[in-house]
Parts: structure tokens; sequence; C-alpha cells
């Protein structure tokens, strides 16, 4: 059976869904009670979309209740991972919030937890029974939706990696170099560099996991324009968007997404929820 911890967020099935009631108590604190009998159900799947300690701390209590319930195995699909870019500790003093999010997970003894698209390969690395849901078929649909001849575009060295393997799954589609750097003063992103002389009018797709500003993507798309690249389109597993959409469609034809943060319902974004791409 499947305890869809978000209601909007059923990216499993709509069937042999539980039933439960939540609500915050006056002091901040997260409550549930399972509504639904189960009697005899030995496992369950908990879906949920983390974007607060709340949220975390609702997971942390339903599975307590799932468990006084007597359901012996439980599993996670968690398809965003919190804290993902914290995955390194750059300076003195700060947290690596990635393994805070790991290791409280990970006390829940859950039987697996799948995730989509992780920012690194430090996520799967920290989470006991971790399953990953690469990006290849949400890549794929995005490329039947835009139905024309298309290059793949890497924004950083970061990316590289998983890019090539979209390829590879694709059939072999060409790849463009790119990359940037910060500066350390004011910490703005700067020096753009797309390694490709000439686009000739080509069509091309940037693929990354995150959007939350756009910068690396704006900033990106004048060089490509810079390099004669026709039509720019981006695709991005996890949209956070908290500076909105809007300054990104000047730069862009179309924006894809997929469900695993947020809702969307934007001009210029196509949300492709994840039940349409788990096989």
């Amino acid at each position: 059976m499947i305890l869809n911890l978000d209601p909007s967020f059923q990216p499993l099935q709509r069937e042999n869904t539980i039933q439960f009631e939540s609500f915050t108590f006056s002091g901040g604190e997260p409550h549930i009670k399972i509504q639904s009998n189960l009697d005899g159900i030995d496992a369950v799947t908990v879906t949920t979309r983390i974007l607060s300690f709340n949220d975390i701390g609702l997971l942390l209590i339903a599975v307590d209740a799932l468990r006084r319930t007597d359901v012996k195995t439980i599993h996670l699909f968690l398809p965003y991972m919190p804290a993902a870019r914290q995955d390194r500790v750059m300076v003195s003093g700060e947290s690596l919030s990635v393994k805070v999010y790991a290791d409280v997970i990970n006390g829940l003894n859950l039987e697996s937890v799948t995730i989509f698209d992780p920012h690194s390969e430090v996520t799967p690395a920290l989470l006991n029974n971790c399953k990953v849901i690469s990006n290849h078929r949400f890549i794929e649909q995005v490329i039947r939706d835009i139905n024309s001849e298309i290059v793949l575009i890497s924004p950083d060295g970061g990316a590289l990696k998983k890019i090539y393997k979209v390829s590879e799954f694709l059939g072999g589609l060409p790849v463009v170099e790119c990359s940037k750097k910060r500066n350390v003063k004011n910490g703005k992103l700067e020096g753009f560099k797309v390694y490709e002389d000439n686009l000739e009018g080509k069509d091309c797709l940037i693929v990354d996991d995150i959007c939350d500003g756009g910068g690396t993507f704006i900033g990106l798309a004048e060089e490509l324009k810079n390099k004669n690249a026709s039509s720019l389109y981006l695709a991005v597993s996890h949209g956070i968007f908290n500076k909105g959409v809007d300054v990104l469609n000047k730069s862009f034809t179309k924006i894809y997404t997929t469900d695993s943060f947020k809702d969307l319902d934007e001009d210029g974004v196509e949300q492709i929820k994840l039940r349409a791409l788990i096989k």
C-alpha cells in the first residue's frame, strides 16, 4: 500500500492508498493519525516531498505510526533529497547538511529509499539501502517534445559525467561542454565559457539536476547565443525556481522540469509528472 504524505503528490499509484489525518499543534509540532485499517498489511511505501523540517517531522511520525500498526516493511520514495547541494564542507564552521538529513532518514531503518537524479554521488553513498532513478527517461521525453535535432549542453564540470550517460542512453547525442566561475569576493557567477567555436544555428538543451535562482542558466544562455545557437531549452530535474521563471523565459524557448520538488503552473514551463517516468 501507499502512504502519500503530500496529498497532491502521487507518483506511484492512486489505488491502495492509505487514508490519514495530519495537522500541526499550536506549538508547531506535526501530528498524524492513520485512518485506514492496516490489519494484515506487511509492506508500505511512503512518498513525500520535503521542503521544511516540519515535512521531515511528519515523515518521522508517519513511520512511527505505521510501525505501531505492525507494518514490518517500509519503503520511502523521496525524489528530491533535501540539502543535496550541501554535500561538502567548504569553510570551517559549516555543516555537512546532506549527511544530517541522511542520518535522520537512516535512523528510520527503512527497507529502501528511492531518490531521483541526485545532485552528486554523495547522497546515494550516505543513504542506507538507496535506489537511484536516473534522469534518462526524463530527458528522453523532453527531446521527444522538442522534436528537433538537439545538442546537449553540460553547464559545468560537475554535470559532465551524468550528461555523457544521458547521451549514451539516447544513442550518442552530441555534447557541448561549458564552464563558469564564481567570484569569491561577491559570490556572483561570471566567466561563462562554451567550448565550441560555432554552434551554427543548432538547437541546444541545457541539462542539469537543480534550478534554484537560475543565474547559471541565464549566463550560459547569453554565451550560447554568442556562439550562434538557435533555440535554447532548459531541462532540470528539480525545479525550485526561487526567483520565479519570468527571467528564465526571456532566455529559453521552453523550460522542462518534474514535480519532484513542487507543483508548477507557469507560462513557458512544461512539468512532467514522475509517475510518467517510473517504469
